[in-house]
């Protein structure tokens, strides 16, 4: 199956020199979720910003559904729907109106129930004849994902979708998104909230300093670079990690009761049964031990951070 997005080779520069994308390759297939994570000023923006046709293109290409994004423009863009990190919106326009207006924009004919049902998908349909000014933020954050489904397009970009949204109203969007996922619309989001990525996400993507750094399927991301860390509950307390036990790189927590061993799930050896031997040996007595998964954000930040 051919990508429905595919970035081939793409960099951006702007008049001062400034490189903010360099040799971007990237496909993305229809239908899933892909998240694409990176620190503030990584160039996350600006490659959505390239594959919506709003920024120029420097070097490389861009398709969409197989329409090069600069020659064919229009049926490239008419497939996409945009959230942008900004609140743009029309303060005095009611939200009924801001919308409907927003399907027009693309050429589409007048469609009274696909609007009602965007609208109650997004719980704003009691808010349909409101003027936008008196919306909380998240709220204007929904209607803003409401413009973009106006002309049910198949692909969604969601920059920073919740930014400034409560825990509540971005559970809802969440449920939207996986229901958009549902009926075939392919999502491509950017958050902060890593935790959201790891929830929701098929792929992720890393973008760091412009260059995209890693591509992988989440569960596969986590397998092969997320670690495991083991903590061995104690039955008294230490003060002082012994010297024997200086290579296994412990962390000792909750005030001396607690000690703390990561290991590389990927290694032949965990080193967990020579790490209990010579505590035993070492007459260090413990009375549980228990074992988590490194975090998306663990990896995310070791990912960004390595040297």
């Amino acid at each position: 199956m051919l990508p429905i997005i595919s970035v081939a080779n793409l960099s951006k520069t702007y008049a001062s020199g400034f490189k903010a994308l360099k040799n971007i390759n990237l496909d993305i297939n229809k239908g899933e979720i892909f998240a694409l994570l990176g620190p503030n000023g990584a160039g996350k923006t600006t490659l959505i910003s390239i594959i919506c046709g709003i920024a120029n293109i420097s070097m490389g290409s861009v398709t969409v559904g197989g329409h090069d994004i600069r020659a064919d423009f229009r049926a490239a863009r008419s497939m996409i729907g945009l959230v942008p990190q900004e609140l743009h919106t029309d303060a005095f326009e009611t939200v009924w109106a801001t919308v409907s207006f927003s399907r027009g924009l693309f050429g589409k004919p007048k469609n009274p129930a696909h609007i009602e049902k965007v609208l109650k998908d997004l719980s704003l349909w009691d808010k349909k004849d409101s003027a936008i000014r008196t919306l909380s933020g998240g709220m204007k954050r929904r209607v803003m994902i409401a413009k973009a489904l106006s002309h049910e397009p198949q692909i969604l970009f969601l920059d920073e979708p919740t930014a400034g949204v409560d825990v509540e109203l971005r559970k809802g969007m969440w449920e939207v998104v996986r229901t958009l996922q549902a009926s075939g619309v392919t999502i491509i989001l950017t958050t902060h909230y890593i935790e959201e990525a790891e929830e929701m996400a098929d792929r992720i993507g890393v973008i760091n300093k412009g260059e995209i750094i890693l591509v992988e399927e989440k569960t596969r991301l986590m397998q092969k670079l997320g670690k495991k860390r083991l903590t061995v509950h104690l039955l008294g307390s230490l003060e002082a990690i012994p010297p024997e036990l200086a290579p296994y790189g412990l962390d000792l927590c909750d005030s001396g009761r607690a000690l703390i061993y990561d290991y590389d799930t990927r290694g032949e050896r965990t080193g967990i049964t020579s790490l209990l031997g010579d505590l035993r040996t070492a007459g260090i007595r413990f009375s549980d031990l228990d074992t988590s998964q490194s975090s998306l954000e663990d990896i995310f930040v070791s990912l960004v951070h390595a040297p």
